[in-house]
């Protein structure tokens, strides 16, 4: 069990699709070109550029976080002691004088003052999952660590209670599969490309600005904004790259820094999962095996092969269609939408998370029988998250960041060329990573992908059998930044490590540097541990 269930719990729906990875081969777009000398000391004085002055200098304003009655996150944080503020950026920073939106980020400031380190910014990954809510529960896990540090959570822009975007999907994620056939990609096209029209009719004037270049822009305006010279970032999955990008276009304004679940920003790209399947199918069947030692609670089958072996009847079922629930909550699946359930319960090895799934695909299993079955709360959520307008904005600036931060293939062929030459190797996963998605129906992005120019010190956290970063995508980034150190936790299909999983030995190696700014003296390796 994460000792951060509430935070999982309120980005439970990005967790499970927060591949934050963006997965894609496509080295050649992001290269390394060495490590240039550090230019830490000149970097952090130098003005931020014409015309950004007024944001840099801006007081916040600090005031209670609560927005209303109902308002749970803002209840909490003003329960701890935190206090919220809206920071003024610029919409397009290659023009300053222009439109303005807000990012709202919360602060809970050091309470160990004499040995104060300074702003820690957090990421949870999505691309556009809130952080706002996040420190009180940051700094309750980090235990002593938290104390020395003001946690400072922030929706980035366009996500939570920053200026909004939403395209009013009739769905809350554009992850899906291709389904079974060609009828299922082609009813894909169709749905993704009427998902980027609504977002091209709802938010045209915005989507341009809409990018990971911008919210590390963001950053350094809010760092600005706090009187800090440097601050300190702590990064999950797609918050990793959110990091590494900082360190490039902003080095020597950071302190400490942690990138868990660390991807290689040569392989960010629209097609998010391209490249993890075979992770995702060891993962699928590490956790049929635990299904199968409890088939009395769930009636999946009394082996491995037989818990797999029902998720492909399921699947293959679907193609007929599914309904689950009753009225007046009523959901109808088919094949394109029952993989992404399934592959949205694989983040993650925990008894908690494969619990989860378990119930999922019993409930999944009874309707491809035509048996009804009740829907638990979770379940519930979970179908309501993924397949209605519930979670729209969601969903909506997940795909405008990674639209916004690289160019997808425009021809629909080449993505069904794609799932047809891998569809026999991955029969349940070709079809969902190299499915079609908005981008290829979005307008090109205003900048190009950031290069790795500058070393870093960071520390990288990355786990063997990670279902959403590949274990080598963090290696690739630690032989990008040879300044880096990289904790490697050996035998755990986990995304997410620190302070999400319990392994004391990560918690201990990341929370010794936090404390000390100290990376550790050589690469460290963790074991998952069982009981």
């Amino acid at each position: 069990m994460t000792v951060l269930a509430s935070v999982a719990a309120r980005r439970a729906a990005a967790a499970g699709l927060a591949l934050t990875a963006c997965l894609t081969a496509t080295p050649a777009a992001f290269a390394s070109a060495g490590t240039a000398p550090d230019p830490a000391a000149q970097a952090a004085a130098t003005p931020p550029g014409p015309g950004l002055d007024r944001y840099y200098r801006q007081k916040p304003d600090w005031r209670s976080c609560v927005k209303g009655t109902d308002d749970t996150t803002g209840h909490d944080l003003d329960k701890a002691g935190a206090q919220c503020a809206d920071v003024t950026v610029p919409l397009d920073y290659a023009d300053p004088k222009g439109r303005t939106i807000t990012v709202a980020i919360s602060r809970l400031k050091a309470t160990d003052t004499r040995r104060r380190v300074g702003p820690l910014l957090l990421n949870f990954g999505g691309p556009g999952g809130p952080a706002l809510g996040d420190p009180p529960d940051m700094r309750k896990a980090m235990k002593d660590v938290g104390t020395r540090f003001d946690l400072i959570g922030m929706d980035p822009r366009f996500v939570g209670r920053s200026t909004p975007l939403d395209c009013h999907w009739p769905v809350g994620t554009s992850i899906f599969s291709a389904g079974l056939g060609r009828e299922g990609f082609d009813r894909q096209v169709a749905l993704h490309k009427d998902l980027a029209a609504k977002c091209r009719a709802t938010n045209a004037s915005v989507l341009p600005h809409v990018s990971t270049r911008n919210t590390a822009r963001d950053m350094d305006v809010i760092r600005g904004a706090l009187g800090e010279r440097k601050i300190s970032y702590l990064g999950y999955s797609y918050g990793t790259y959110l990091g590494t990008v900082y360190t490039q276009m902003f080095p020597g304004r950071y302190d400490r820094m942690v990138l868990d679940g660390a991807l290689d920003p040569r392989r960010y790209h629209p097609r998010l999962l391209q490249g993890v399947q075979e992770e995702n199918e060891q993962a699928l069947a590490d956790w049929a095996a635990w299904a199968a030692k409890r088939h009395d609670a769930y009636g999946l089958g009394r082996t491995r092969a037989q818990v797999l072996a029902t998720v492909d009847r399921i699947v293959k079922a679907s193609a007929r269609g599914l309904t689950l629930g009753t009225a007046p909550e009523v959901f109808r699946l088919d094949d394109t939408r029952v993989p992404t359930l399934i592959f949205a319960g694989l983040s993650s090895d925990t008894d908690s998370a494969r619990a989860e799934l378990g119930e999922q695909v019993s409930v999944l299993a009874k309707a491809a029988e035509g048996r009804p079955a009740r829907l638990s709360d979770a379940v519930r959520k979970t179908l309501k998250d993924l397949l209605t307008s519930q979670n729209s904005h969601y969903g909506s600036v997940q795909t405008a960041i990674l639209c916004g931060d690289g160019a997808a293939p425009r021809d629909p062929e080449v993505y069904w060329r794609d799932i047809e030459r891998s569809r026999a190797a991955h029969p349940l996963l070709a079809p969902l990573a190299h499915n079609i998605g908005p981008c290829a129906f979005w307008d090109r992005p205003r900048e190009e992908p950031t290069r790795v120019r500058h070393d870093a010190r960071a520390l990288i956290v990355a786990a063997t059998g990670d279902p959403r970063t590949d274990y080598e995508g963090g290696r690739a980034l630690h032989g990008m930044l040879p300044g880096s150190k990289l904790i490697t936790l050996k035998g755990a299909n986990q995304h997410g490590v620190y302070l999400e999983y319990g392994n004391a030995c990560v918690d201990r190696q990341v929370n010794a540097y936090l404390a000390t700014g100290e990376l550790p003296a050589s690469d460290r390796t963790c074991v998952k541990t069982t009981g």
